[in-house]
């Protein structure tokens, strides 16, 4: 006859573990909305209702027309987010790297101003 009790207690750190993630993410899904509720702060009206997805009404007619600004902006937001990503390894590795890494970076830093500014001029980040 096999032991089973041995070969479960290996997972009992795994079931704990497991416990105590489900508890603190319940927690920190319901205890907000309870409080909300408990505090006054749940004050639905027509405007918190309504949907409203990507710049303009969810629920239209599929072949009207849309603003494209708004991807646009996405757009920017999602470029210069990445580009910013890329400092942190460069940061990192400077030393390595020496001048040429260095000068590498300003070439790239300059060309990401250089965007920025034609975006600006262009009016890309200008909402109205």
């Amino acid at each position: 006859m096999i032991d089973l009790s041995h070969y479960l207690s290996n997972y009992l750190p795994i079931l704990i573990f497991l416990g105590i993630a489900l508890g603190l993410s319940s927690a920190f899904v319901i205890l907000p909305i309870l409080v909300s509720r408990l505090t006054g702060s749940y004050k639905p009206d027509a405007d918190k209702l309504s949907e409203y997805e990507c710049g303009f009404p969810a629920f239209e007619e599929p072949r009207s027309q849309f603003d494209v600004r708004f991807y646009l902006v996405a757009i920017l937001f999602i470029i210069f987010d990445l580009e910013a990503a890329f400092l942190f390894p460069w940061a990192v590795s400077l030393k390595e790297t020496g001048w040429a890494g260095w000068l590498t970076m300003m070439v790239f830093l300059a060309e990401l101003v250089i965007g920025y500014a034609y975006a600006w001029k262009k009016g890309a980040l200008d909402w109205e």
